[in-house]
């Protein structure tokens, strides 16, 4: 195999009309669709199936027998045609599947460096940012927006329409069934606030002015008996502006499920 040299197993199945750029690696058994495209330097393992109008971009690794692109699992699918966009050098695990949007035109979207465990599921119209992990059998139901560098823990599970805020941790196993703030970290059965992601806004090196003020808030938020209109005022007035606590008042403005206890 020569660099930059594109190479296909030959028991693999690829459509002619398939786009694959330069550098791309197909394993054996694995099917390519001919509405697919792919990104230079993407490495695809054995038995894995790419399907639909899916787009890939560059420097992924897919490994075994994912299935990325079958049509939703959504009951008010019709036919039609919708999306599937995935970003840049992320890693999608062994038996991942992916769908695209329900209805014609609509699409499912993923960033770029992204990891994405074994066994995990993103349904239809999902919206993943950059830098997130979905750990093993993290399923995610259609509608679901994750903000980048969130984290869902293993087996976690969340609920449609939902969205996880920047830097957010979800414990392994829980059920997740109204909006995660940014910064927070949850866990629980139905999922609740325990504190912030003291560890992921270290590592993210947010300043430790910011890092107090988001603690404040978190008392403010979950520790007083306001309601969250109440919270944000108080928030708003209290607490030096900074760009963690204009994100933090600006996901809470936007938030349609209501957020976690």
């Amino acid at each position: 195999m020569k660099a930059g040299e594109t190479v296909i197993h030959p028991t693999a199945i690829v459509h002619p009309d398939a786009e694959l750029g330069i550098g791309v690696e197909v394993g054996p058994f694995s099917i390519i669709e001919g509405t697919v495209k792919i990104g230079e330097q993407t490495k695809i393992d054995a038995r894995v199936s790419i399907k639909g109008h899916t787009t890939i971009g560059s420097e992924n690794e897919i490994f075994t027998g994912a299935v990325i692109g079958s049509i939703t699992q959504d009951k008010k699918y019709k036919g039609g045609v919708s999306y599937l966009r995935i970003g840049d050098r992320n890693k999608i695990r062994e038996y991942v599947t992916i769908n695209p949007g329900t209805d014609e035109g609509t699409e499912t979207v993923i960033g770029s460096d992204n990891l994405i465990m074994a066994y995990a599921h993103i349904a239809h119209d999902c919206v993943l940012g950059n830098h997130i992990t979905l750990a093993n059998n993290g399923t995610l139901a259609g509608h679901v927006i994750i903000d980048d560098r969130a984290i869902v823990g293993g087996f976690g599970a969340v609920h449609q329409f939902v969205r996880i805020g920047a830097l957010a941790i979800v414990g392994g196993c829980s059920k997740v069934v109204q909006d995660i703030p940014p910064y927070m970290m949850v866990d629980g059965h139905p999922a609740r606030a325990y504190g912030l992601n003291s560890v992921g806004l270290e590592r993210a090196n947010i300043p430790n002015d910011e890092r107090s003020s988001l603690k404040k808030a978190f008392k403010i938020l979950f520790k007083s008996d306001l309601i969250v209109k109440s919270a944000i005022k108080k928030i708003e007035t209290e607490l030096p502006k900074s760009p963690c606590i204009t994100t933090l008042l600006e996901f809470l403005r936007k938030s349609e499920r209501g957020i976690c206890k």
